[in-house]
């Protein structure tokens, strides 16, 4: 069957369309971005404005007619922190579903880990033994670790990419004091979560989402995996040397970069430093890239309860 998942995020609304049934792998066979940077339509009193509400709509509208003419059974659409945390969230889910016919399922931060977590399981296999996983989405970072399919323990911390450039990083590029902000309330932020995952013992360590993979192509390093495949590695050393170097260009002047793509070029920076701070509280050294994330986790369930 030919699936469309649509997710409606804090950066992007991102619809990705793939061939799958219960006990395969989903095959990518289309997708289609709008890029909205929802942060940037957040208001004092915490909803999104007018203009935020309209580029979402008109975005989702777009994915609908891709996915239409994609041919696809059916779509899994969801929404994650920008609208589930929003004061007029649910009026904005209400003018969704009345003007697109498209109803948004709203995931907590836990279930974005545990399904994330999911897909990542699913691509590392069960030899990876004990997981611990990071995810930096566009409004939180999400940390997960157990054994199992899904996670023991999984948090959802307010450090998302997106959320924190709005937050402290006000000028392109920022100053040394704004990043310095940053660093010290990822820290304490960080200090409070890490409790919950002490007592770990040996885990395979897995970093998933856009601003992580791009990372990973300006900084990381590759190494032999299963089957002639590579694995793309980054660590935190890595990141001590390039998001200081980052931080000096100009957000137009990062897409000379390698991985350094258009629609997360603003936020790169403020992903880096707290990525950095998230390996340096959770004392690892060195992660690997996993390019399944949250969508796919969408599918596998979705596979899973069909099967």
């Amino acid at each position: 069957m030919r699936l469309g998942v649509l997710d409606v995020g804090s950066n992007t609304i991102h619809l990705l369309v793939v061939d799958a049934h219960p006990g395969a792998r989903p095959l990518p066979a289309a997708t289609h971005k709008s890029v909205l940077r929802l942060m940037r339509y957040i208001l004092e009193d915490g909803s999104i404005s007018e203009e935020g509400e309209t580029a979402i709509l008109e975005a989702i509208r777009a994915a609908v007619a891709v996915g239409e003419a994609e041919g696809i059974d059916e779509l899994l659409p969801f929404a994650t922190s920008a609208i589930r945390e929003a004061a007029n969230g649910p009026a904005i889910l209400r003018r969704i579903r009345d003007e697109t016919g498209v109803e948004l399922q709203v995931l907590s931060g836990e279930d974005e880990a545990r399904l994330t977590f999911l897909a990542v399981r699913r691509w590392s296999g069960w030899s990876s033994g004990s997981l611990l996983l990071l995810d930096i989405g566009g409004g939180s970072l999400e940390v997960a670790a157990g054994a199992d399919e899904y996670p023991d323990t999984a948090v959802s911390l307010p450090l998302g990419a997106g959320r924190s450039t709005i937050g402290f990083l006000h000028l392109d590029p920022p100053t040394e004091d704004q990043l310095t902000a940053l660093r010290d309330y990822a820290r304490a932020t960080l200090a409070e979560a890490v409790g919950r995952f002490s007592g770990r013992g040996r885990e395979h360590v897995i970093g998933t989402s856009k601003t992580i993979r791009s990372l990973a192509r300006l900084a990381g390093s590759t190494a032999s995996g299963p089957g002639g495949t590579e694995r793309s590695l980054l660590r935190r050393s890595e990141l001590a040397d390039w998001v200081p170097r980052l931080a000096q260009l100009p957000a137009d002047a990062r897409t000379a970069l390698p991985g350094i793509t258009a629609d997360r070029t603003f936020q790169i920076v403020a992903g880096g430093v707290v990525l950095r701070e998230a390996m340096r509280a959770l004392d690892v050294a060195e992660l690997e890239v996993c390019p399944w994330a949250l969508r796919e986790g969408i599918i596998l369930r979705y596979l899973d309860h069909l099967d």
